[in-house]
């Protein structure tokens, strides 16, 4: 069976990356940029999401992170989240890196990760190097300034168009090359440079487990694929 097939590999390596994307997360709730329903009043979120629609119209894109931000709020950790934060407090080698940008991971109790895509619950400036961690409640209107150079903050998040933090992804690829298994849960494989760290981990020998309840572009070369839900597949992995 592939799961204890899986089990094993995992059990057996000493170090490991595990990558996850939007497909995680969606089981607690949090809509996915590419799933039905992926409106926000008439907008899609590839029209919000850049630097261009906010230097045109700050408030209508602090309105719908706002919106995010709450929504993102009134979900939980599924098992999935809580099974891997657990595994990784209780061994080494294990190196957690995501695409998304909820705080699911960290309110799991994820000892640390790898977050190639930025965090909504941080502000930064759209200038200088500012951050901070976003109020609890905050709803801004108009955006707020920074207090150190007076330029507009901005989610930090990474926009369509725009560069992956140099440090997470450096140490993305680091961890890739070093595994000898990579789990990869809940992602399509569809979005670069990101998804480039399975393909990095793969081609550095490392034994590739999917699970996804759908089709994944890693489909034709993982070693072993576990068809459905992370929340039901992923915490007997780990166990």
């Amino acid at each position: 069976m592939p799961e204890v097939a899986a089990r094993a590999v995992l059990a057996e390596a000493s170090r490991v990356v595990v990558f996850t994307g939007a497909g995680i997360s969606a089981e607690s709730g949090v809509p996915t940029f590419r799933g039905p329903g992926g409106l926000w009043k008439t907008f899609k979120p590839e029209q919000l999401a850049t630097a261009e629609a906010f230097a045109k119209d700050p408030k209508l894109v602090w309105e719908w992170y706002g919106w995010r931000r709450a929504l993102v709020a009134g979900c939980e950790p599924n098992p999935a989240h809580r099974a891997l934060a657990a595994w990784m407090r209780a061994r080494q080698g294990v190196t957690l890196v995501t695409q998304n940008v909820d705080d699911l991971h960290e309110r799991a109790g994820t000892p640390s990760l790898i977050k190639l895509h930025g965090s909504l619950s941080v502000d930064r400036c759209s200038r200088c190097d500012y951050r901070r961690d976003v109020p609890p409640g905050a709803l801004y209107d108009p955006p707020p300034l920074c207090p150190a150079c007076g330029a507009p903050l901005r989610p930090d998040v990474v926009w369509f168009g725009e560069m992956l933090p140099e440090d997470q992804l450096v140490a993305a690829e680091q961890a890739a090359c070093r595994a000898e298994a990579c789990l990869v849960i809940g992602t399509s494989g569809a979005v670069y440079p990101a998804a480039g760290i399975v393909h990095a981990a793969r081609e550095a020998g490392a034994r590739l487990i999917v699970v996804d309840p759908g089709t994944t572009e890693y489909d034709r070369m993982t070693d072993l694929k576990l068809t459905g839900p992370a929340g039901e597949l992923v915490p007997p992995l780990l166990c």
